[in-house]
């Protein structure tokens, strides 16, 4: 109601001017009051919101000070450097050993594993207090590790002496080891846990083992030169990938036999399974983009084309979204792989800058970030998914490679 108008009202019922200049105070104040409710409730609605988004980000620092979110990131000079991504800064820089490769974390216990190729051994990091507490002799030129489902057995290979080998993850002994076929490069456990397939790069096989005993059970050809295997969640197929060639093969693990070779836009270099199996993406510099391959018919689907010479790709979890770095032109391309196609959505960064070089990158366990490891400037990049933007670059050492992230 308008002030002039109320006094003209209040003048006529009220002939006293006091009372009349009363009442009007007593509006004034009245109206102020409201106006200053107002005010103090947005500011408490901002606060409330404001809160939460900090404690939906820093989850781990905010509601566990105990708990700890770190990255760790191997160099050329065969270092691993610890970042706490709640501070975003380096924390520690751990000596580790020469030609440092296949670094993953641990899915139940507070560590991270690795191996040495240039020392031929496996070697265990503390999350706790950023030391190495084993190195456990494997043989020469061992490349990567992989986790029983359970966490209780690890596997790796001597690619130098053509072994397959088996660690009890407690104990910290090789329990079991087999023969392999010529330059064993990788093994792979199969999601039920009974198999072990392994990529034999210089016979262009791939071996399929029992998980238990570790004795072969057949060998299957594949591509040259493989160097990459994915299994689908129901263990029944294998598709193996050579990054020298443009084929992939399919291989079924339950008869033991080649299915085919599928023929592909370019050489591959990174591939990545739905996690529920149905469709495969092949990521390929050469050809600019990345294929999307239907695992139960094998049918190449639809083809993407990203940037200069996309490399690297992380999936969500709800397989919602894919990012891929783009080596090349130093970003990283967020996609929408349900509906295939770039993501460029009002007020959300694009390109996303990722340092020079690009290549691995892994999300953090609630996927608010993304890193990014810059090989050409020697950084880890942190970008925000919510907004796609990057919140900063942390110096990690000359030449950073392998990447794992570890809540705990």
């Amino acid at each position: 109601m308008c002030p002039s108008y109320l006094r003209y009202v209040l003048a006529e019922l009220c002939p006293s001017a006091s009372l009349l200049d009363a009442l009007m105070q007593q509006f004034r104040g009245s109206m102020n009051r409201a106006r200053n409710f107002r005010v103090y409730f947005l500011l408490a609605v901002l606060a409330v919101a404001g809160l939460i988004l900090l404690l939906r980000e820093h989850r781990p620092s905010f509601l566990r000070p105990d708990l700890h979110l770190s990255a760790y990131v191997t160099t050329a000079d065969g270092s691993v450097t610890v970042v706490d991504l709640v501070k975003l800064q380096a924390i520690a820089r751990v000596a580790v050993g020469p030609g440092l490769s296949g670094m993953r974390e641990h899915p139940t216990r507070a560590e991270v594993f690795g191996v040495s190729s240039g020392g031929g051994y496996v070697w265990i990091l503390d999350c706790r207090s950023s030391q190495i507490t084993a190195r456990i002799p494997v043989g020469p030129l061992p490349y990567a590790i992989d986790f029983s489902p359970d966490g209780k057995r690890l596997f790796t290979t001597s690619s130098g002496s053509d072994t397959l080998l088996a660690i009890d993850v407690a104990s910290r002994a090789i329990v079991a080891h087999a023969a392999t076929g010529h330059e064993p490069v990788l093994a792979r456990v199969t999601p039920d846990g009974k198999t072990v397939v392994v990529v034999n790069r210089r016979d262009a096989s791939l071996g399929i083992h029992d998980a238990a005993s570790l004795v072969r059970r057949g060998s299957v050809p594949v591509v040259a030169q493989p160097e990459a295997v994915v299994v689908l969640p129901d263990s029944s197929v294998a598709f193996v990938l050579s990054r020298s060639e443009r084929r992939i093969s399919v291989v079924d693990l339950r008869r033991g036999v080649l299915v085919t070779n599928l023929e592909l836009a370019g050489k591959p270099t990174d591939m990545l399974l739905k996690p529920d199996g149905g469709e495969l993406y092949v990521i390929s510099p050469e050809a600019h983009g990345l294929q999307a391959i239907n695992t139960w018919t094998h049918e190449m689907g639809d083809y993407m084309v990203l940037g200069s010479a996309p490399t690297r790709g992380v999936l969500s979890e709800d397989a919602s979204l894919l990012y891929v770095s783009d080596t090349a032109a130093g970003r990283v391309t967020p996609v929408d792989i349900f509906n295939r196609r770039i993501v460029r959505e009002a007020g959300k960064g694009f390109p996303v800058p990722a340092g020079d070089s690009p290549a691995a990158l892994r999300f953090d366990p609630a996927e608010n970030l993304l890193l990014i490891v810059s090989q050409g400037s020697g950084d880890l990049a942190v970008i925000r998914v919510r907004t796609n933007f990057l919140v900063t670059m942390i110096p990690v050492g000359d030449r950073p490679e392998e990447l794992a992230v570890k809540l705990y």
